[in-house]
């Protein structure tokens, strides 16, 4: 039986922001985390965990969400819908940086990075967005984590961007972190999605961190898709879609139904992805899905402000399966 013929949109839980910070059988939360350009909420989701996906749960992680901060009014009225208020710090990180706490286990942060990739202007260091992964920089320094990750687009690594790349590897190696990266591509563990984005992992010793391993199948798009190939519109849940005409100017991709989705971007109104058998583009709860967002997250914004939400997110489930690895490697450095 394929997976999406068992799966409707789930309904979001009775108090789900206080659901989702228990850790099953009363553990203490270990590990306190600062999240930077939090976005809606997608990288910490996955490491808070306690969340179901195609047919599948998401178990809850040793995490605590001590601090997060975004720019974008839109998205964090998302983030605080979904994770919570009393954390999160509305505004710039400029203005925001003394309200930091002294120290934190963890920093994770997916820093802005339209000026570096392909769809971008390709601006690289000189862009205004993109070196405010330096604030990151200044949030280790400050907080002296035992690890971080920092998630940026594949145009890094290209002949374009590898000069400035090398300069942010350098700017993060700090000292008495060990730093790498890692090219993830997001159908690899449980997202549908042909997603390609770099995560760079610091972690203090010697020890190296485990990137954890690819899963053996991918997920389809109409696996993730297919139940709602008869659902009607409906705003409650996000399930509406652009009306843009399909023609070359205004987007002409079509998912394939046998494969996992192409890349879901945040600048793309009328270049949203064709449905891989209905005449119309997807909806905003479908490109969620292929992001890996449960159906009970919950976007509370107009259709432009969600696409853009959506398209720079974090899927939850890769970054769930950092998370874990992050966690695992902490807990054996300190045993």
């Amino acid at each position: 039986m394929s997976r999406e013929a068992t799966r409707t949109i789930e309904p979001i839980p009775a108090n789900f922001g206080q659901l989702v910070d228990q850790i099953p059988g009363g553990e203490v939360k270990k590990h306190s985390i600062v999240s930077l350009f939090s976005g809606c909420g997608g990288m910490d989701l996955g490491f808070r965990g306690g969340f179901s996906f195609g047919g599948k749960f998401y178990g809850r992680l040793p995490f605590k969400i001590l601090w997060a901060n975004d720019i974008d009014q839109p998205a964090c009225d998302t983030y605080a819908a979904n994770l919570g208020e009393d954390h999160l710090h509305r505004g710039s990180i400029v203005d925001v940086m003394d309200r930091l706490p002294d120290s934190a286990d963890i920093v994770i942060g997916g820093f802005p990075c339209q000026d570096v990739s392909i769809n971008g202007q390709h601006s690289l260091a000189e862009g205004q967005r993109t070196i405010l992964y330096e604030r990151m920089v200044e949030v280790i320094r400050r907080t002296n984590p035992k690890a971080f990750i920092a998630e940026n687009v594949k145009g890094l690594l290209m002949s374009h961007g590898k000069p400035f790349f090398e300069q942010i590897l350098a700017d993060f190696a700090l000292p008495g972190y060990r730093v790498d990266h890692k090219l993830y591509l997001a159908a690899d563990y449980g997202v549908p999605q042909m997603r390609e984005r770099i995560f760079i992992v610091g972690v203090q010793g010697d020890a190296p961190f485990g990137h954890p391993e690819p899963l053996d199948e991918q997920m389809t798009a109409q696996e993730a898709l297919g139940d709602l190939e008869s659902a009607a519109e409906n705003k409650v849940v996000s399930h509406i879609w652009s009306k843009a005409q399909r023609s070359p100017e205004q987007g002409d991709r079509k998912l394939k139904a046998d494969k996992p989705a192409t890349t879901i971007r945040a600048e793309h109104h009328g270049n949203v992805q064709w449905h891989y058998k209905l005449e119309r583009r997807i909806s905003l709860r479908e490109a969620a899905r292929l992001q890996s967002f449960p159906d009970h997250f919950r976007f509370m914004s107009a259709m432009r402000a969600t696409e853009r939400q959506i398209g720079n997110a974090v899927p939850p489930v890769l970054a769930w399966h950092i998370a874990k690895a992050i966690g695992e490697h902490i807990d054996a450095d300190t045993v």
